[in-house]
């Protein structure tokens, strides 16, 4: 009979993804989850069959509060400018989450065009928004996406790694300065 488990698999995910959110994915070791358990590394694995099947847990979890964040973006009137606003939010509040989420190596590099959808399971939500809230469709909505989140994704980056801070203030108006121009040279205007 295979040895009886110390901890629940809930609690043993919740433990790495604490330890993870303030050391970051490098210091999720055994012994490390073990020590933050109050145990040897042993008991972990009467639950799970390595350490990285308990990475792929946090890596989930890691998602599931992201999503949680985008979802309180996409609730509100100007969603797509307030998702940007939580992608934010989650990287000043969740840098470590933010880095294991937004800032590791990709295995291949992807087009700038075709990134979004590999690393934003909202990434269809997110368009809509764009497509819905101003009145574009398409390769127009995709575009004005993509610009805003190079943008919104290097204020994060920022944010995460403690290089700058912004006041709400600051980052709702920069976001506008942008949106605006970007709208204005989408939808053609020529008068420059």
């Amino acid at each position: 009979m295979p040895p009886k488990c110390k901890f629940a698999r809930e609690e043993i995910i919740k433990t790495a993804l604490d330890l993870t959110r303030k050391e970051g994915i490098h210091a999720l070791t055994a012994r490390a989850l073990g020590a933050k358990l109050g145990s040897s590394p042993k008991p972990i694995f009467t639950v799970f069959e390595n350490m990285e099947e308990v990475q792929a847990e946090v890596l989930k979890a890691s998602k599931a509060l992201y999503a949680g964040y985008i979802q309180i973006g996409l609730q509100q009137e100007v969603a797509f400018k307030e998702v940007g606003t939580q992608y934010i939010l989650f990287a000043i509040k969740e840098p470590k989450l933010f880095q294991l989420l937004f800032m590791s190596e990709q295995p291949q590099k992807p087009s700038v065009a075709g990134i979004l959808p590999i690393i934003d399971e909202s990434y269809d939500q997110i368009l809509q928004s764009v497509q819905s809230g101003y009145g574009l469709g398409g390769k127009d909505a995709e575009n004005l996406y993509r610009h805003l989140w190079i943008y919104t994704h290097g204020i994060a980056v920022l944010c995460a790694t403690n290089m700058c801070s912004f006041t709400a203030e600051e980052i709702s108006g920069m976001m506008t300065e942008v949106c605006r121009g970007l709208l204005k040279e989408i939808r053609g205007d020529k008068a420059k």
